[in-house]
């Protein structure tokens, strides 16, 4: 799903993109098919977005953001001029080689500053709302966009917490610089899954985030579940990444529960999408039981009674504990998959 989810965006950008192309044509060139605009832009266009997206040339795309700003701003502008000047030029001497336009080699295939300056405000506008769409989460983006919740809405959602365990002890030895550069990669670590898995990062609070869903979406496939063991399993696929950059894999907590609360949008001069009401607080809380009942991720008996778990992962009931903050017991179970189920088995237990 995630796959398609990606597909469905390129195409989506890719007609955006090639529509732009169309109207540059229509507005300097009336008398052409508006094909040719459309080829020109998605030419010029979508390998500067893929090289914004670190689709291509990525160790370059890195090296750049390390730079200061205005060798940054001087590496941008050659490296914009380049890509845009090769898919020019490509488009050109296709079109040219297939009959669709006429006029010398050097006029279809030698960049026009005209057409640079044109390409580069189009992809630097998209890319800015690409940018400011995953500042905000695509949710919030689309629900600030439509004012969604300008005014307080009772819903159902999931909410998964996802806290990073010792945390503290790596500050201690590797300092505040260190560690917030670990944090930053354990949450880029965490964000491909929850796209994948249709959810949405609501917030960082130090060393843990806060992933949403709307519950239908959340509990349909169990794409809550398989988040969380997504993530998990993705950390372990790169445990020798991890090792040689921080000296150490990752170990995560994770607590999922659902329910009903009110979103609302609130703020003056900087809008948030909120949430209110004790199902956030319930999953913040058996987040903390993780430690208590050591156990790696839980999941309140509620919320999974309402989904059906995928066949390689297996729950196991803990009973009803205590929760601060609510007056009745909350039925708790640990997940696992069957693999890790097999190797506790076998250590006699955590």
């Amino acid at each position: 799903m995630g796959i398609l989810h990606s597909i469905r965006n390129w195409i989506l950008t890719g007609l955006l993109v090639a529509s732009t192309g169309v109207i540059y044509g229509k507005v300097f060139f009336p008398e052409s098919p508006g094909y040719i605009g459309a080829i020109f832009a998605l030419f010029c266009g979508m390998p500067l977005l893929a090289f914004e997206r670190r689709m291509i040339l990525p160790r370059l795309n890195v090296w750049m953001h390390r730079l200061p700003t205005p060798a940054f701003i001087i590496s941008a502008l050659i490296v914009d001029f380049a890509l845009i000047g090769l898919g020019y030029a490509t488009a050109g001497s296709l079109l040219k080689i297939f009959g669709a336009i006429t006029g010398t080699w050097k006029d279809v295939t030698l960049l026009k500053i005209d057409v640079y300056l044109y390409a580069v405000v189009v992809t630097a506008a998209i890319i800015f709302v690409g940018r400011v769409r995953e500042l905000l989460g695509r949710d919030v983006f689309l629900s600030l966009l439509t004012g969604r919740y300008r005014n307080p809405v009772q819903e159902e959602r999931v909410f998964l917490f996802v806290d990073l365990v010792g945390s503290t002890a790596f500050a201690e030895e590797h300092g505040d610089l260190k560690t917030q550069e670990f944090l930053g990669a354990i949450f880029s670590a965490i964000a491909e899954p929850v796209r994948r898995h249709k959810g949405a990062i609501d917030d960082y609070i130090g060393d843990a985030a806060i992933i949403t869903w709307p519950l239908r979406r959340g509990i349909k496939n169990a794409n809550c579940v398989r988040c969380v063991f997504s993530i998990l399993a993705d950390i372990e696929a790169n445990a020798e990444m991890w090792l040689k950059s921080y000296g150490r894999v990752p170990r995560l907590r994770a607590a999922l529960h659902g329910g009903g609360i009110v979103t609302a949008e609130i703020g003056v001069d900087h809008h948030k999408i909120a949430y209110f009401g004790d199902t956030v607080n319930i999953a913040s809380r058996l987040e903390q039981l993780c430690k208590t009942l050591e156990r790696q991720v839980l999941i309140s008996s509620d919320l999974a009674r309402r989904l059906e778990l995928p066949e390689t992962i297996i729950k196991e009931e803990l009973g009803e504990h205590a929760v601060r903050g609510r007056d009745q017991h909350l039925g708790v179970i640990a997940l696992h998959t069957q693999s890790r189920q097999a190797l506790k088995a076998a250590r006699g237990g955590l």
